[in-house]
């Protein structure tokens, strides 16, 4: 695939010296292109001694030269190889479909590599070149920052005090995590332009494109990559469903498991430690390291689930007192004490018309003592309490959402899209998914 002019340039000057690659063990071969999403299928061994022939299924010819030419790639070859005879008709379609629709994703930019051994689960390596990167981020409008940064106006007077203490008393609960976006400062973003690069604060190629935006850019690819001859597929969503590929996914930063020296830990690392841990639950989320490893979408969705468990407290703590007052009065509620005095000796009518005798009232009284715990005089105040409580919920996130959205440079996302985000989250995840 022919480069334009623009992405020439763009491979020259600074861009033209792969750095290192930042994470170990995570690169390609060369040690320099880092590994941006990875394909995994399996590949069979039968041991049969009879010659299979190849049929046709409706979309692969059985005399189609596309076939007779391919049979002899280096993927067909390697299934062949392991049988020792020609596979199933099965595995030399997925096979072909396979070298088609990886051909397509080098014709799109990607760079590919591919296990050399013989192996059953085999791993095919995607890298989006700069090139790619760049071409693929200006079609999705992705915003970069700029070298244009301005001051925020900080709060005086009784506004600024009332900030500052505020501050100081959520200091224990805050994550102990470094600041990604400076509170006092702004950096105003814009989508990403190949003619106008001098605007962006372009430090690295490497750094440019966080981890998230490097995989949403390869799944892009992946999903209009088509297989025309072979099979008529689109996308490597209609490919996993047909059991070409097994799975695809883009790679963690690293393991999980802290060093010794807080500075070198990775994002994943300090996820780790200060959010997926039970020793943390009484702090905030770092919700602008969770967006910056996961996305957005992702970051939208935790934001909204911490502000939802925020203020389920006092809602908790209002029907802990329910429950309470309901377990000191229960002693002197009337209706409980009638129906637990058996002096009074109430006979029931039986509750069937052949079978069932008559009962007495009194056999109901643990029943109705434990009814009255949640279901006494202060559930009315409960209930008051809580159709306020889902208005301040709203206006609340509204509110968080505003800000998150000025924070993050969401502000072309409109408050439906947003919901949106947050909804697929949670069917995708769940309430509490990770």
């Amino acid at each position: 695939m022919k480069l334009s002019v623009l992405e020439k340039i763009a491979d020259y000057d600074f861009f033209t010296i792969p750095a290192p690659c930042p994470r170990e063990g995570l690169c390609f071969a060369d040690g320099r292109r880092r590994v941006d999403y990875v394909l995994v299928y399996h590949c069979k061994k039968r041991h049969s001694q009879s010659h299979h022939s190849i049929v046709s299924n409706g979309n692969l010819p059985s005399h189609s030269p596309t076939l007779s030419r391919r049979s002899t790639q280096p993927e067909l070859a390697e299934v062949e190889l392991e049988a020792g005879l020609p596979s199933g008709p099965g595995e030399v379609e997925k096979a072909l479909i396979r070298e088609e629709f990886e051909r397509g994703l080098q014709e799109e930019g990607l760079e590919i590599e591919r296990d050399k051994g013989m192996k059953t689960v085999r791993f095919t390596r995607l890298h989006v070149p700069w090139s790619v990167l760049s071409r693929e981020a200006e079609l999705l409008k992705i915003k970069v920052p700029t070298k244009r940064t301005y001051e925020l106006k900080e709060k005086t007077g009784l506004a600024g005090a009332i900030s500052s203490f505020w501050e100081k008393l959520n200091q224990p609960f805050q994550p102990g995590v470094p600041e990604l976006v400076n509170p006092r400062t702004r950096v105003l973003s814009l989508p990403f332009n190949r003619e106008k690069l001098h605007l962006f604060d372009i430090k690295s190629k490497n750094t440019l494109f966080d981890n998230a935006t490097r995989g949403r850019i390869v799944l892009e690819i992946l999903r209009r990559t088509a297989c025309t001859q072979t099979c008529q597929t689109m996308g490597i969503t209609s490919l996993l469903a047909k059991g070409v590929y097994d799975s695809a996914f883009p790679l963690h930063d690293g393991d999980f498991n802290s060093s010794d020296e807080k500075e070198n830990r990775n994002d994943r690392q300090l996820l780790h430690e200060e959010w997926a841990n039970y020793g943390v639950c009484f702090k905030y989320q770092p919700a602008d390291l969770i967006r910056k490893y996961f996305g957005e979408q992702i970051g939208l969705y935790f934001t909204w689930l911490g502000v939802y468990t925020q203020l389920l407290i006092p809602a908790s703590a209002m029907g802990i007192a329910v429950f309470i007052y309901g377990w000191l009065t229960v002693d002197t509620n009337v209706p409980s004490q009638e129906m637990c005095d058996k002096r009074l000796n109430f006979t029931m009518c039986p509750l069937c018309d052949s079978v069932c005798d008559y009962w007495q009232l009194s056999s109901m009284c643990s029943t109705a003592r434990a009814s009255y715990l949640f279901d006494n005089h202060a559930t009315v105040a409960f209930a008051i309490f809580m159709s306020l409580w889902a208005a301040v919920f709203l206006e609340h996130w509204k509110r968080r959402q505003r800000c998150l959205q000025h924070r993050w440079d969401l502000t072309g996302i409109d408050e439906e899209e947003s919901l949106f985000c947050v909804v697929c989250s949670m069917l995708h995840r769940g309430p509490g998914g990770t």
